[in-house]
């Protein structure tokens, strides 16, 4: 029984690590230096372009992860688990953002995530 158990968290385990995207930016430091981002103009079109695709992503209607993410009041209510995928790379699924894409969000959310 214990061969079973220890077989069947092995396997979890590295289906976990298998399934995971490898980028891990989480510890890298960003430079929030510069002009302040805004979320109408820097942030929303990265969100909207990249993770309210359709459904099965953030959009109207979405049940993963947080939800839906089509407006200022729910990415603001999610922005910690937004900025710990964005800075670990782990979404968006199925794509990848630039530095810059990542920094405006990471620098938005640290700076207060003003609905600007």
């Amino acid at each position: 029984m214990k061969k079973i158990i220890i077989i069947i968290v092995t396997s979890f385990a590295l289906m976990m690590i298998a399934c995971s995207k490898s980028n891990d930016s989480s510890s890298s430091s960003t430079d929030c230096s510069g002009t302040a981002k805004s979320f109408a103009t820097d942030v929303n079109p990265i969100i909207q372009s990249f993770c309210a695709t359709n459904s099965g992503c953030h959009a109207s209607g979405s049940t993963n992860g947080p939800g839906a993410l089509t407006t200022y009041q729910q990415v603001f209510n999610n922005r910690s688990a937004i900025r710990i995928a964005v800075a670990n790379g782990s979404m968006p699924q199925n794509s990848s953002l630039s530095t810059s894409q990542k920094n405006a969000i990471i620098c938005w959310i640290d700076n207060g995530a003003a609905n600007n």
